[in-house]
């Protein structure tokens, strides 16, 4: 790989692992109720979830054969932070209208 190439994997490796914690975090953060009132899966699934991504991200390189497990883990993380977190966020502060 030429030194820009490999310079821009690390940067991506790198920047992954802070939000794969931040799912992790946020989920640990949240009550339990909310997680049924939003009907999705329990908040003891989604720790499962957001800490095997983020040890994944950790353990795991986007640019070897192991390249798999960093993806399943990066996407696990990002369901969370794109779907879940934001309904989470709306049914604990309520309707704004």
């Amino acid at each position: 790989m030429p030194n820009i190439a490999l310079y821009i994997v690390m940067a991506i490796n790198w920047a992954a692992i802070p939000v794969g914690v931040f799912a992790f975090v946020h989920a640990l953060l949240q009550r339990a109720d909310a997680f049924q009132a939003i009907d999705r899966m329990t908040k003891p699934a989604w720790l499962g979830i957001t800490g095997g991504g983020a040890v994944a991200l950790a353990l795991f390189s986007f640019a070897d054969f192991t390249m798999m497990f960093w993806i399943a883990g990066l996407v696990a993380v990002l369901v969370y932070i794109v779907d879940v977190r934001p309904r989470l966020i709306e049914v604990q502060r309520g309707n704004r209208w």
